[in-house]
């Protein structure tokens, strides 16, 4: 049997901790900052956790961990 593809983007995005849960960056952080407020663009800095309704399309992307 042939080996399974890693979904590399998919792998570019998301990371695994060490406690088996999935972290993401959080969208809307990159550009038009200027309107957001200091405490909105604090929180987008801060890496989010995928949601549970997503991990099982994230672990069969990333078959190798």
């Amino acid at each position: 049997m042939p080996k399974m593809k890693t979904r590399k983007c998919v792998a570019k995005r998301v990371k695994k901790t060490g406690t088996g849960k999935y972290t993401r960056s959080k969208a809307g952080g990159r550009h038009i900052l200027t309107k957001k407020n200091a405490k909105r663009k604090r929180r987008l800095r801060q890496d989010g956790e995928v949601k549970k309704t997503e991990v099982k399309r994230v672990k069969s992307a990333l078959p190798y961990g």
